[in-house]
């Protein structure tokens, strides 16, 4: 077993290191992803954007993945979003922070972190943070693991909206589903995390879905990505050869990738498994040995 890849994932907070200290030492990336969940997305409000809105960050963030980044500072700056540099202390990996610099806590548009210095391959999406408790926590440890990826993290609690208006999976209208969309069409697979209670699937820890796509690497996919968690002693429903529970067949993002015949999978993670520190961890090191297949 490979223990550096399959460490727990530590639930210790902390505030994310000042420019001055991240410009001599990094900081911990994973911890400033689960900081900004814990203490922004947590209690942040939700205005939906316009069309113009989401589309000018997905375009930015697009022109960043195309290496274009003075051209993406710009574009994002239209809606009063930024670009930070920063580096990872643990894995010396570059990372672009691509952040809501004027409204964070009210828009609630959420986050990219988009790893520099080599090309981006693949991308992890959490589109439920805290809500779906610890899903962050496992994107962000499957994002500074592996080489080439992309995070994309909601910016509200899936209730912070009137109605189901902040909740990014089951919605076109949204920044996080814009940048998805943006990433899929430059062919970069997806894996996309969500949590149940132990009670919705009790005969499961794990149940893994290709959503509404069939294509072959699909299928692939999701069959690569049930043995890493098998061989992991987590029990997988796949959702492609038997009926499981929250199989995300109406997931938005997922639905649009199918479009484009690109891998996307929708896994959930129950409760047990993301509580866990050493749990998570497996998990983690799954997801990874995965997405590291289509680097």
């Amino acid at each position: 077993m490979n223990t550096s890849s399959e460490k727990g994932i530590s639930h210790s907070r902390a505030k994310s290191p000042d420019r001055s200290r991240n410009a001599q030492q990094g900081i911990d990336l994973e911890r400033r992803v689960n900081d900004f969940a814990t203490e922004v997305v947590a209690d942040s409000g939700y205005r939906p954007p316009t069309r113009v809105e989401r589309r000018t960050v997905a375009e930015g963030v697009g022109l960043l993945v195309d290496g274009r980044s003075a051209d993406a500072g710009r574009r994002l700056a239209e809606v009063d979003y930024g670009i930070r540099t920063l580096t990872d202390r643990a894995t010396g990996r570059r990372y672009a922070e691509i952040a809501d610099a004027a409204g964070e806590s009210h828009r609630g548009w959420g986050r990219v972190y988009v790893a520099l210095g080599a090309p981006v391959r693949w991308s992890v999406q959490v589109p439920h943070p805290v809500a779906d408790m610890g899903s962050e926590r496992l994107g962000s440890a499957v994002l500074t693991g592996q080489s080439g990826g992309v995070l994309v993290i909601a910016g509200a609690h899936r209730k912070a909206g009137r109605g189901d208006a902040s909740d990014v999976a089951h919605r076109r209208d949204t920044v996080f589903h814009a940048v998805c969309d943006e990433l899929a069409e430059r062919r970069l697979p997806g894996v996309q995390l969500h949590g149940f209670a132990d009670s919705t699937e009790p005969d499961y820890d794990v149940i893994v879905s290709t959503g509404r796509g069939t294509s072959t690497e699909a299928r692939e996919s999701g069959r690569r990505l049930a043995r890493a968690l098998g061989g992991r002693d987590f029990t997988v429903c796949r959702a492609w050869a038997r009926k499981c529970v929250l199989e995300g067949r109406t997931n938005k993002q997922g639905r649009d990738a199918a479009e484009l015949e690109v891998p996307f999978l929708h896994v959930e993670f129950s409760h047990s498994v993301r509580s866990d520190a050493a749990s998570a961890g497996r998990a983690v090191a799954a997801v990874r040995s995965t997405v590291e297949s289509w680097t």
